[in-house]
């Protein structure tokens, strides 16, 4: 589904990604593991068109998405969630799944002025966000201020709007960083859900507890480098790779 071509980034001569190759399945959990600085991030800003690639391609099935906009690559299905978590702190948590809902006709010139279908279409949004708000366990909270929320809540609010978007394809920086213990098994029990959902789910990840739980592959990149892959228990067996990759 998600494939990788020869990629290559550099900042002010520092490679950060260096002739990336990779083919990733249709569904399941990747992780994607290594030290700050391999260019983990760098390589979720080029797949989604926040930053161009020096060289090489990035194609979603057959089409070559390395040139495209952001909001384009997020429309055909791919979605994701960043380190600094981005969300409307002032509006309430409900709000901002609904926010991240696509192609809402209220957004449309003709429909917001002429208001047809606007409010049948909400109705359907709101049941919908309602359902992702329990399903992430923060239907007690789905009228709070999302800034009131703790950290670990708001981590599970990140995620609902990410999946309100409707995407395929999630890809997740440090979902479980600078969480709880209880909260990571919350978020982790989750992620496992949405497998089972047909999506692919790829993850940033220093947790490697978490990584062992949930993901079916391991990528592990080192200095823009995709130096090892495999099921975790082969990957993060091998003494080399969590001596000098991992820490």
């Amino acid at each position: 589904m998600l494939r990788c071509e020869r990629l290559t980034k550099s900042f002010d001569g520092v490679q950060a990604l260096a002739d990336i190759q990779l083919a990733l399945p249709s569904s399941g959990i990747i992780a994607i593991i290594g030290p700050n600085g391999a260019g983990k991030t760098t390589l979720f800003n080029v797949i989604t068109g926040i930053l161009r690639p020096n060289f090489g391609k990035t194609f979603l099935g057959d089409k070559d998405i390395t040139s495209l906009q952001p909001h384009l690559i997020a429309r055909l299905g791919v979605a994701r969630t960043f380190q600094d978590l981005r969300f409307m702190r002032q509006v309430s948590v409900s709000d901002n799944v609904m926010l991240a809902r696509p192609n809402q006709r209220g957004e449309n010139f003709f429909y917001a002025l002429t208001r047809i279908g606007v409010a049948k279409e909400e109705a359907v949004n709101r049941s919908v966000c309602m359902d992702l708000i329990r399903f992430v366990g923060l239907e007690d909270k789905a009228d709070r201020l999302a800034g009131e929320l703790s950290y670990g809540q708001q981590k599970l609010l990140t995620l609902a709007c990410c999946i309100a978007t409707g995407a395929r394809i999630l890809l997740l920086d440090e979902p479980v960083a600078g969480v709880y213990p209880e909260m990571i098994e919350h978020i982790l029990d989750f992620l496992l859900k949405l497998k089972v959902q047909d999506k692919l789910i790829v993850l940033v990840e220093h947790d490697l507890t978490a990584v062992r739980r949930v993901a079916d592959q391991v990528i592990v990149m080192d200095e823009g480098h995709i130096i090892a892959e495999g099921p975790p228990v082969e990957v993060l067996a091998r003494p080399e790779i969590m001596e000098a990759y991992v820490g």
